[in-house]
């Protein structure tokens, strides 16, 4: 099931972005909840989706690039999910930086899945960055569970 964080980020794009579905999206995280979710939106709207990750964590049917560098080169959003402490040590080479987020596309954006965790999936200062988003789409996850509300009720 599309998950409504995934549905309120995509909301988030499309007022900031008229060509959000024409972008380069690259997941970085294990196969799980927040992984699988993008995967299955990429699959509803058709947009461009890859994940990046150690081998053995990859999601079934998505582009996978081990090498995160080269992972990150081209894409437009950049999207991870919170590491658990049992595969942390795994994904220590997955960490996105500053200096990855300058080889990625022009305008790129960071949207990490809360909680994030500075230090670990996400360099402490690339939060304070230009290129992060998350808290701005966050505001929107009451309006988005809202209108979904309404509309289960009146179908």
């Amino acid at each position: 099931m599309l998950k409504t964080e995934i549905l309120t980020d995509l909301y988030s794009l499309s007022k900031i972005r008229d060509d959000y579905l024409n972008a380069k999206y690259l997941f970085v995280g294990s196969k799980g909840n927040i992984g699988m979710a993008w995967k299955e939106a990429s699959d509803l709207f058709g947009f461009e989706l890859t994940q990046s990750c150690p081998i053995g964590y990859e999601i079934n049917g998505v582009t996978v690039e081990h090498n995160l560098i080269d992972a990150i080169i081209g894409k437009d959003i950049v999207l991870t999910d919170s590491l658990s402490k049992d595969i942390l040590k795994d994904f220590m080479n997955y960490q996105i930086t500053i200096p990855l987020m300058d080889t990625a596309n022009q305008n790129a954006l960071l949207n990490p899945c809360p909680p994030f965790f500075r230090g670990e999936e996400v360099s402490t200062d690339v939060i304070d960055s230009h290129y992060f988003v998350g808290y701005e789409f966050k505001k929107q996850l009451l309006e988005v569970q809202q209108a979904i509300i309404i509309y289960n009720l009146n179908n």
